[in-house]
């Protein structure tokens, strides 16, 4: 991330609704200052909002609308839509812009905003801080004849829909599978039972009332328990659990064995090489299971780790010129069927390789064990230099070389908490904490 941005993070821009810069006079700002960027390269921009179900998205909505319209932009209303959703309209509808009123995960009280290109791609922090110097300008109000129009597409989760189907080879289908979906209260709670259901599934739906307070509470991606329990009480095939704005996936199988995107991600590139199409190379971040690292080496696909965080895979899948990555979050990239990360089509990859394969995911997970991993999150004093504590050396390398190729250590202060996060991987689950444990305690 670029020191001098002052308001845009890893992925937008994003705080609790009510604080700056969540405050409906900044975003009003935040699109006059976005639409005067679009107004340099072209003349009558067309921006796409879409927005998951927090109460707080009718007043940003609002804000956004009045904001770019001021600058004389013209704007779609989706209404709420997934996050990838809002990607892939922009770049079919042919728009400038797409804008998405989300903070993912969280809770209600959050909020954000966050862009994608007319090619539904990220944005560039040169374009941030283009728009980081337009909002330190004041504002040129465009005058009435210039000033842009707002209309609603009503059909936007249709055409999202058939979209996330586009992405499932024709000659196979769904039928058999019984399937719970959870859509955490979210973005997707009328996209995903019937994206599914269309293909052929007997679906059954949890996390799909919104009332404008519960997204995220106590279901969805983050808190799959209650679809483990669903999937065992219905005896169904598989779970499906997505985020707060469906850009992220969880899946349970018959047995409530929860699969996270480290092992998602294996299946969907060998799932590729039982094609023929077996990939030049994947990306994973710094907390990818090394046992997911193994079984690609073992498999002869090249594998690179990035910084955590989605926005950092993808950069390496460009610059490499590669097309799948992932993390164990759950954001996994197929860029060979979406531009961003996609709980939806991320799932429907997943399921085709059963489908194919004739083979239940724990099948075709068979030899991919993952490693036990434990992380120690240590709080950091003001001005502590973690860097230079040789106790905190001295201990990670006793602990590498005594883990061998057998595990690793990984230490990274957080980017958005005081806190370094000790992390240690081992084939073994207490030989794994043992050290995690010692480590941590040189910063006591």
């Amino acid at each position: 991330m670029t020191a001098s941005r002052q308001y845009f993070g890893t992925d937008g821009i994003r705080g609790t609704v009510g604080q700056p810069p969540i405050t409906p006079d900044f975003v009003l700002r935040l699109a006059h200052a976005v639409g005067r960027v679009l107004r340099k390269t072209e003349a009558r921009p067309t921006v796409l909002i879409g927005k998951d179900t927090r109460i707080s998205g009718y007043m940003l909505e609002s804000a956004l609308e009045s904001g770019f319209n001021s600058a004389g932009v013209n704007v779609v209303l989706l209404g709420p839509l997934p996050t990838p959703g809002v990607a892939y309209l922009t770049r079919a509808q042919r728009a400038s812009l797409g804008v998405v009123i989300s903070a993912s995960h969280n809770a209600f009280p959050d909020n954000g905003i966050k862009f994608f290109s007319a090619q539904g791609t990220k944005l560039s922090d040169e374009w941030e801080l283009a728009v980081e110097a337009a909002l330190a300008e004041p504002p040129v109000w465009a005058d009435s004849a210039a000033l842009g129009r707002a209309r609603r597409l009503d059909d936007a989760a249709g055409r999202y829909t058939e979209f996330c189907k586009s992405t499932f080879p024709a000659a196979l289908s769904l039928r058999g599978l019984k399937l719970v979906v959870d859509a955490a209260h979210g973005a997707a709670y009328q996209v995903a039972p019937n994206v599914f259901h269309e293909l052929g599934a007997d679906v059954s739906s949890i996390g799909v009332q919104p009332d404008g307070l519960n997204i995220n509470k106590d279901v969805g991606a983050t808190h799959p328990e209650a679809l483990i329990d669903a999937v065992k009480a219905q005896g169904a095939d598989y779970g499906i659990a997505l985020d707060g704005d469906a850009d992220r996936l969880q899946l349970v199988d018959a047995q409530g064995r929860l699969y996270n995107g480290d092992e998602l991600l294996w299946l969907m590139a060998a799932d590729r090489i039982a094609q023929g199409r077996k990939p030049e190379g994947v990306v994973g971040t710094l907390m990818t299971n090394k046992a997911v690292e193994m079984a690609f080496k073992g498999a002869g696909v090249e594998f690179v780790r990035a910084k955590v965080g989605d926005r950092y895979v993808l950069e390496e899948l460009d610059r490499r010129g590669w097309l799948l990555g992932g993390e164990g979050s759950g954001h996994l990239l197929a860029l060979d069927r979406h531009t961003t990360g996609d709980g939806l089509v991320s799932a429907l990859q997943v399921l085709q390789a059963c489908v194919r394969s004739g083979r239940t995911v724990a099948q075709l997970l068979e030899g991919v064990a993952l490693f036990p991993q434990t992380l120690i999150n240590v709080r950091l004093t003001e001005g502590q230099d973690w860097k230079s504590n040789c106790a905190l050396a001295e201990e990670s390398e006793r602990a590498e070389i005594a883990l061998g190729d057998s595990g690793r250590v990984l230490i990274r202060a957080s980017g958005t908490e005081p806190l370094l996060r000790v992390m240690v991987e081992a084939s073994d689950a207490q030989q794994a904490q043992d050290w995690a444990r010692r480590i941590a305690a040189t910063l006591a």
